[in-house]
């Protein structure tokens, strides 16, 4: 419903409750509960402020959840539909990790260095290793040509970094566009973990 809102940062508040900003979008204050990461990096009050957003559907209400990054939302609502995660997890997992690392250890199934996460314990981090990797590998979309590397990069490091970025919900040009400039940038061998974070890298500019 809501895929971002663009304004001025009215105030932001961190308690026991969560973490929040109110963005202030012609005068309609939009509050969003936000990562401590992204809390951080909150500009000055009154600044300008483009927040992507959730829209969460609760049994006693309805709320936002805000990104400072998009690759942040995207990956949020794809840890959010597997079972047993919830919004508060998802933003303890985004906070913990950046989205590269994160997505590296779902491809490497390194359940235990997702349990240094507040809250996730073994049984959990396997769970959201099966089910995550499964999203982010099976994507139904057209796969594009595999950009001419320039280095020696495994083909299947660049395809499981091309698969993540359907999911994230980037366009096919872009990834295209964003991989071949990462090749040059990344070193020979590299794996899906530090090619994907290039990618993000110049898709975020």
């Amino acid at each position: 419903m809501y895929d971002y809102f663009n304004g001025k940062l009215g105030y932001k508040t961190s308690g026991t409750k969560g973490i929040f900003a109110t963005i202030d979008v012609n005068g309609v204050g939009y509050k969003l509960e936000i990562m401590e990461r992204d809390f951080i990096n909150l500009p000055e009050i009154g600044s300008d402020l483009k927040l992507y957003s959730v829209l969460l559907h609760r049994e006693d209400r309805m709320g936002l959840c805000g990104f400072l990054k998009r690759e942040d939302r995207d990956i949020f609502n794809i840890l959010t539909s597997v079972s047993g995660v919830g919004s508060k997890m998802a933003l303890t997992l985004l906070n913990s990790f950046e989205v590269s690392n994160l997505v590296g250890l779902v491809l490497d199934g390194n359940y235990k260095e997702l349990t240094k996460a507040k809250g996730v314990g073994p049984k959990l981090a396997q769970k959201i290793i099966l089910e995550l990797k499964d999203k982010l590998t099976s994507y139904n979309g057209v796969i594009p040509q595999k950009p001419d590397v320039g280095v020696s990069v495994s083909s299947q490091n660049v395809e499981d970094a091309q698969m993540v970025l359907l999911s994230l919900g980037y366009e096919k040009n872009e990834i295209e566009a964003a991989l071949s400039k990462a090749m040059l940038r990344v070193s020979s061998g590299a794996g899906a973990e530090e090619i994907l974070k290039e990618a993000l890298k110049i898709l975020s500019v």
